[in-house]
């Protein structure tokens, strides 16, 4: 399954490949066969960041997918390469953030880790307020015409800085922002009130990242019973499941009535969510990334999704702002 990244004519997969799990969780092996696996089944749209990789040193994950790259095969040319620009990757003061020094310097070490001449989708990983939107285009214009970068992301964003980027882009005569990467899923539903309907009023993709929040969507409960959880045994899942552990079991028990394993149904479910482009998911063994491909072909009716609207209700009202929190 295919779609297009946002408003522009580049063509990507319904399931973007996630890499944070490539050093610490999964070894260089596993991960090059993941990525192997992954390309064999039709997901071109793989996303990295050059922090990533920190339980061995930051810039390990995009080291292990240059390898990748460098084995050929026409690798580079089949996938849309996303990685991102924004946190702290060395001891000094301009080592981070989103000043026109930091783009560029991050984006020559990414290439370089990555072993590719080209960045596809080159996303900034968290807002930086000190870094005036001329200076971030000024730095982005000049790696886009230096034929280093294809386009430009965003990553955990709110609605109006969605909102300001594309203003000045536009008055610059730019094209902009194409793609937020932000947290949704089920559980976590607050970017429906603003950033998600920014996202649709500008054409840029929605990535959700995190999809299955950490692993409570991925049938944690079972999991914990047979002493099989991993990820969901840690992380943002552990106080989730204090809070939703009441929705969590109606949930697991709605997904054994449908006959879909948690994880597919949770996937299924942001899919089918309007303006959402492609979940990034971030297998750990290329058994998991293989049993999460069924989601992209479950279509849940609408009384399946009324029910998961009541075990995992939408903030406030519901739908986007300011009508959603206006009773």
């Amino acid at each position: 399954m295919e779609t297009r990244l946002g408003r522009t004519a580049l063509t990507v997969s319904r399931f973007c490949l996630g890499t944070v799990n490539f050093g610490g969780r999964t070894d260089e092996d596993e991960g090059h066969r993941i990525m192997d696996s992954a390309l064999e089944h039709g997901i071109t749209f793989f996303d990295t960041a050059d922090m990533y990789g920190w339980r061995v040193h930051k810039g390990y994950t995009e080291e292990t997918i240059g390898r990748w790259l460098s084995k050929g095969a026409g690798r580079r040319d089949e996938v849309v390469l996303a990685t991102k620009v924004g946190n702290q990757m060395g001891a000094g003061r301009n080592d981070r953030g989103l000043s026109a020094r930091h783009i560029v310097a991050a984006c020559e070490g990414s290439l370089r880790r990555l072993n590719t001449d080209w960045i596809d989708l080159y996303q900034m990983h968290q807002m930086d307020r000190a870094a005036p939107w001329e200076e971030v285009w000024q730095a982005m214009s000049l790696l886009i015409s230096q034929g280093k970068v294809r386009y430009v992301g965003s990553s955990n964003f709110a609605g109006w800085h969605l909102a300001a980027g594309q203003h000045t882009a536009e008055r610059l005569g730019l094209l902009g922002l194409v793609s937020e990467q932000c947290l949704y899923n089920l559980v976590t539903r607050h970017a429906e009130l603003e950033v998600i309907p920014a996202a649709q009023a500008y054409g840029l993709a929605v990535l959700p990242w995190s999809p299955l929040h950490g692993g409570l969507l991925g049938g944690v409960l079972g999991k914990l019973r047979t002493g099989q959880a991993v990820k969901s045994a840690q992380g943002r899942a552990v106080p989730a499941l204090e809070r939703h552990r009441e929705a969590t079991a109606g949930y697991e028990a709605l997904c054994a009535e449908l006959g879909h394993p948690p994880a597919q149904v949770g996937l299924a479910w942001l899919l089918s969510r309007p303006g959402v482009t492609a979940p990034v998911i971030g297998p750990r063994t290329v058994e998991q990334l293989e049993s999460l491909l069924p989601a992209l072909d479950l279509a849940l009716g609408a009384a399946e999704l009324a029910r998961l609207d009541e075990l995992f209700p939408p903030v406030a009202g519901g739908g986007p702002g300011p009508e959603a929190w206006i009773e």
